[in-house]
């Protein structure tokens, strides 16, 4: 495959990737059958949609897409069990995992509990004191003073700790890998059971949990009884699959698309005082919800109080909801402190024994295990490689992993343990948990290199930049950018379209802050486009670019909107850029 603009090596060292001449062949006829722009058609092309389903593709409803909640199996009997809890007073405990995903499918049920006046027991674990998921000690005492333990985001592999529960009822609604059996739990609903045929696996925590209040409400309207508004809760189920990396793609971008709109009505106190305090001005996109929201709602699982996140999430009190939102956004700057000690250790490590293998590891004693999963993606974006970071305390190592497209990372933790190389571990194709002794540490990440290697781990350098195609300045308008927004929300196997401006000519640039920097670039016939490159100074993006002199740069990155002063205009977030 020839290179985009001729850029084999661009100044971060990657090759520039376009559209094919078969997308563009298909993207021209598209244009054509259906009057969309150009640029909007090469987008749908390149997610494999035909002219005849551009229609319903820009306009995704949950009605289409919405999956039957009986597909998954347990899910009559889980909400079955639920409404009986609900109907004879019982007390219902929920156990939830610390991080956004676990948060908002616990204010999931708090809200719709809220509305028959039912309050729940809300037991999120501790991170360093307890560890990921249900233990033996905590579902014991919440076993005793409860009659239903519904166990969110976490539970299928918990098996000891579920017995521990009797002689209460146990519900697990999950999306973690399982395993050969199950935990001997009243009802278990999981799309990545094993013995599920995995078509609903994208599907997050929250996801899980608003499929079972759906079949609740429909028990509920089969007695003549009107359940709670499920479509006012979309909200909470886009936050937790943003957030918790699940594609963008089928059912999930519509329910992230539909849950935006529900955000922006700013109904929610505590996600209206955590946009304030986050100084969202705007209507929230997906890339908002990823990196200014979904980090503050997480900053109490990793370094404060395990809850804090879910009860702002759950909270109808806008006081409290202020006062939740300052707590965290505190504790996201202290967070951000330690991330950046972290990784610069971690990095050094991790070059020191080589980037070049199909496993990327770093592990330090007193590395704090609220980062170490922050720092494990820092690591596989700047190598192209599954990445573990491990935090080491009295000789147990507590971690966590992240991967890239094609590598499937829990299944692998998942065997290294079965194979008594690690205490215990487990995760999802991108994502992964794991706690190890520091004693079996090289011999657990042999092992899990070896097995990542087979499934073509670290087989390639740098990952390759892939263009949408190229533009000019002057086409880089709002109008433009509203065709493209059709074709979102964008994240996860949906990455914004980049595009590729060539043979522009640097017109002006300042540095702003330590790392970034602004410049202003030009195609020498008077059309001109603004550019925004975060982290420019931290490679070789911000030398090039500010002592480029009289040459000229293809640039290549995403449109955004840029609003200031009441006024909206394109800019470019700058990704990369070769010499000309």
């Amino acid at each position: 495959m020839n290179s985009f603009l001729d850029v084999d090596t661009s100044l971060t060292g990657r090759r520039w990737v376009g559209p094919s001449l078969e997308v563009d062949r298909l993207a021209e006829a598209m244009a054509q059958a259906t009057r969309l722009p150009l640029p909007l058609a090469r987008v749908l092309v390149a997610r494999g949609v035909t002219p005849e389903e551009a229609a319903g593709f820009l306009e995704p409803t949950l009605r289409d897409l919405l999956p039957d909640p009986h597909r998954l199996k347990d899910m009559e009997k889980a909400a079955a069990r639920f409404l009986r809890a609900v109907k004879s007073r019982e007390k219902i405990a929920i156990f939830a995992d610390y991080d956004v995903d676990g948060g908002s499918s616990a204010a999931l049920l708090i809200c719709w509990l809220r509305t028959f006046n039912h309050v729940p027991t809300l037991y999120i674990p501790d991170r360093i004191d307890e560890g990921y998921g249900p233990n033996v000690p905590a579902m014991q005492a919440l076993g005793r003073d409860h009659g239903l333990i519904v166990c969110v985001d976490c539970g299928t592999l918990s098996h000891e700790p579920v017995a521990a529960a009797a002689p209460a009822d146990v519900v697990i609604l999950d999306h973690h890998l399982g395993g050969e059996t199950l935990p001997p739990a009243l009802a278990c609903v999981n799309p990545n059971r094993q013995d599920e045929p995995g078509d609903l696996g994208h599907l997050c925590a929250a996801s899980v949990v608003f499929l079972m209040l759906v079949e609740a409400n429909r028990q509920l309207r089969a007695e003549g009884v009107k359940g709670p508004d499920l479509m006012a809760m979309l909200d909470l189920v886009a936050l937790a699959t943003v957030a918790d990396v699940a594609p963008l793609l089928g059912v999930n971008r519509a329910l992230v698309r539909q849950g935006l709109k529900v955000m922006a009505r700013r109904e929610r106190p505590g996600l209206v005082a955590l946009s304030d305090v986050a100084r969202l001005d705007k209507a929230p996109t997906a890339y908002h919800l990823g990196f200014l929201l979904g980090p503050r709602v997480n900053a109490g699982g990793r370094i404060g109080a395990a809850d804090l996140g879910a009860r702002l999430l759950a909270t109808d009190n806008p006081t409290e909801a202020a006062a939740l939102a300052e707590r965290l956004d505190r504790l996201n700057t202290e967070r951000r402190e330690i991330e950046n000690r972290v990784r610069d250790a971690a990095l050094a490590q991790a070059e020191a024994r080589g980037l070049d293998g199909p496993l990327v590891w770093a592990a330090g004693e007193g590395w704090h295990p609220g980062v170490v999963g922050i720092v494990a993606a820092r690591l596989k974006e700047a190598t192209n490689r599954p990445a573990v970071v491990i935090g080491l305390e009295g000789g147990i190592g507590k971690g966590s992993a992240r991967s890239v497209a094609g590598v499937d990372l829990g299944a692998a933790v998942q065997r290294v343990a079965a194979e008594g190389l690690l205490i215990k571990g487990g995760g999802h194709r991108m994502a992964a948990g794991l706690t190890v002794a520091e004693d079996q540490l090289d011999p657990a990440m042999a092992r899990l290199a070896e097995l990542l290697a087979r499934q073509g781990a670290g087989a390639g350098g740098p990952a390759d930049l892939r263009l949408d195609g190229l533009l000019m300045p002057g086409a880089a308008t709002p109008a433009l950018m509203e065709d493209l927004d059709r074709a979102g929300p964008y994240g996860q196997a949906a990455p914004s379209p980049r595009f590729a401006f060539a043979s522009m000519a640097i017109l002006n640039y300042r540095r702003i802050g330590e790392n970034h920097l602004r410049l202003s670039f030009g195609d020498g016939l008077g059309a001109k486009l603004d550019a925004i490159a975060f982290g420019a100074f931290d490679g070789p993006l911000g030398p090039a670019l500010s002592t480029g002199g009289a040459g000229r740069f293809h640039l290549a990155g995403k449109l955004e909107l840029d609003s200031w002063g009441g006024r909206s205009k394109v800019q470019l977030r700058l990704d990369d850029a070769a010499r000309a």
